[in-house]
């Protein structure tokens, strides 16, 4: 059976008006929709909460605190259904599975329940800025330390960046969820990521879902930009 990888435009705006255009133009073209710290920070969550009830979500705030406060977090978070949401896989075993169990409880019905997913290593990171915060060894070592720990606490899935799709399959096989960031078509700037790949790599690699963000939003028009990387999907 064929892998399908999907595809999340990252909505990366402090303005609800921007961010609804950008909507409005993709609808039919991605399969979700992101949108993280920024927006939500300088829009609230009634705003977000509006994006949710029209689109698939990808809720992306990397909660990453002691268990109780990210289980209180996530709790609160319940009334929002969004499609899949994070934390951070730095937060160790027992707030992994605290918010597992914070979003069972908020959720009831297992079938909306949003896909947890783990963040391992930003992909803004490589092995020079792991050993400035007292990590030693690769960053391939330290995505796969912290993915096999997060789906054993309870993650669905693991936000990786696309070089380590295929050690992360090969250690966890296909099961758990792996959306990766830092997707670059063909030519694109790199702007902060480090650890990139293109669209039709990282679906050959075994990505579930990619992340794109300027390539889309930037673009003169952005639905055509989508339809281009959807059609590298579909080509995979």
């Amino acid at each position: 059976m064929s892998h399908k990888t999907r595809l999340i435009a990252a909505l990366d705006t402090q303005s609800i008006q921007q961010a609804h255009d950008w909507a409005q133009q993709l609808v039919g073209h991605v399969d979700a929709l992101k949108l993280g710290l920024e927006f939500t920070y300088a829009c609230g969550l009634e705003a977000v909460k509006g994006f949710a009830q029209k689109h698939p979500l990808f809720l992306d705030l990397k909660l990453h605190d002691i268990p109780n406060t990210v289980a209180g977090g996530l709790s609160a978070l319940g009334q929002i259904h969004p499609k899949l949401l994070t934390i951070h896989a730095a937060g160790g075993p027992a707030m992994i599975e605290r918010a597992r169990e914070a979003l069972e409880a908020a959720y009831p019905n297992s079938a909306e329940r949003p896909t947890l997913l783990a963040v391992t290593v930003l992909t803004s990171m490589d092995e020079h800025a792991l050993q400035e915060i007292g990590v030693s060894g690769s960053v391939e070592d330290q995505v796969l330390r912290l993915g096999k720990m997060a789906i054993a606490s309870g993650a669905d899935g693991l936000v990786c960046s696309s070089k380590e799709i295929i050690p992360l399959r090969q250690a966890l096989g296909c099961q758990p969820t792996l959306v990766v960031p830092g997707i670059r078509p063909a030519g694109s700037a790199s702007d902060d990521q480090k650890r990139i790949m293109t669209p039709t790599d990282a679906a050959r690699a075994g990505a579930d879902w990619i992340v794109v963000g300027r390539p889309i939003t930037r673009a003169t028009h952005p639905a055509e930009a989508a339809r281009a990387i959807q059609a590298e999907l579909q080509s995979v």
